[in-house]
């Protein structure tokens, strides 16, 4: 069939409680800023964001539900030309009932699922049991781009249609929504000739970003340099301080754990972290070369040591596993950033630009995929 003029488009998300925070993962916001970005497509009419579980839509939801219109499926179903599964499962039924009435489907991947397969089966970390579904009745599959190396092929056997790259997208508004009250905005601060506070906060919830590089980077320059740091602080990881043996065994090795210069903390809020407790962030990644922390850091000017092969040109960027280059351009910054982080906060934006929802050429991709659902 032909394409309607201007297209009305759904983007599922999966809610689990009426005022779900939009911290602790980037699934709902990836889906508000997609609608963001689909908004501003000529070919879009209206964009919506559709709830595919049994719990309510109130005013508790942590976004604006004027400016993201948030409904049930099933209130939803019959007015939509393209439901972008993001978020929320569509089931076969559902499948069945979207195309039938000359919906199109589209599979939207922005989660490492190789990696959370693999970890399923391998640690007993169960995902579906007896119950998956594994739709093959897609009429595209979208994916970001830093899920293609690793999860690329899975998604196109098992979903029986290619898989295709889109652009990544991003935008400030829920990061200012959380700094506003925050002292400068939650925007990075020099400390003069004060030993600096490193931050380490990767997830620690699987393989892609774990804290054990950038605790040897910090190790690393602690030993050539220790008075140039104040502490070490390892967020969502004091329940390996506390529990597991092999973590304690690992991190008495280290001079920084030894001589009381590191601590290990539960889970924190990004922004907030950074605003209170940081001056450095260092960061490991392991097929995860892109993410929205990394673009938080570097949007409220904080230096970021990172190895991430999809944003080389923000923050301090080191190869591969190297520890002692990620170490060497720690140093770099414990001695040099502060001269120039005025200048470093407004060349991190400028080079997000790339990524953010209103960028002409992320409209432009966008528009031109949508077209290509009818063709």
């Amino acid at each position: 069939m032909n394409a309607p003029r201007r297209l009305r488009v759904g983007i599922t998300i999966g809610l689990h409680s009426e005022a779900e925070t939009l911290w602790n993962n980037g699934i709902k916001q990836n889906a508000v800023f997609l609608a963001e970005a689909l908004r501003l497509c000529p070919n879009v009419a209206s964009t919506t964001l559709v709830n595919t579980t049994a719990i309510p839509i109130t005013s508790a939801l942590p976004w604006d539900l004027q400016r993201w219109p948030t409904r049930g499926f099933e209130e939803a179903k019959d007015e939509l030309d393209v439901v972008i599964e993001l978020g929320g499962q569509v089931s076969a039924e559902q499948t069945a009932y979207l195309h039938q009435r000359g919906s199109k489907l589209v599979s939207y991947c922005c989660g490492f699922e190789y990696v959370h397969a693999m970890q399923a089966v391998l640690f007993n970390r169960p995902l579906w049991g007896s119950n998956l579904f594994v739709n093959q009745r897609y009429d595209a599959i979208w994916m970001i781009p830093q899920v293609e190396n690793i999860s690329k092929s899975f998604f196109e056997t098992l979903r029986r249609q290619q898989a295709r790259p889109v652009p990544f997208v991003w935008s400030p508004v829920f990061l200012n929504q959380r700094t506003e009250h925050l002292p400068r905005s939650g925007e990075y601060a020099p400390r003069g000739t004060s030993p600096r506070r490193i931050s380490v906060i990767e997830p620690n919830i699987d393989v892609v970003k774990f804290c054990l590089y950038p605790i040897l980077i910090a190790e690393e320059a602690y030993r050539s340099q220790p008075k140039s740091i104040e502490r070490l602080q390892v967020t969502n990881a004091e329940h390996f301080a506390r529990e597991n043996m092999d973590f304690i065994a690992l991190m008495n090795q280290l001079d920084i754990v030894r001589e009381q210069k590191a601590v290990f903390l539960g889970r924190y809020e990004t922004p907030q972290f950074l605003a209170e407790h940081t001056d450095v962030v260092v960061s490991h990644q392991w097929e995860n070369p892109l993410n929205y922390f990394y673009l938080e850091v570097c949007w409220q000017g904080y230096p970021l040591v990172h190895n991430a092969t999809l944003c080389t040109d923000l923050g301090y960027f080191y190869p591969g596993n190297d520890v002692a280059a990620g170490a060497a351009r720690l140093l770099d910054v414990l001695h040099n950033h502060d001269a120039m982080a005025q200048t470093y906060r407004e060349e991190q934006r400028q080079k997000i630009g790339r990524f953010l929802v209103d960028n002409e050429d992320v409209t432009r991709e966008y528009t031109a995929l949508l077209e290509g659902l009818y063709s």
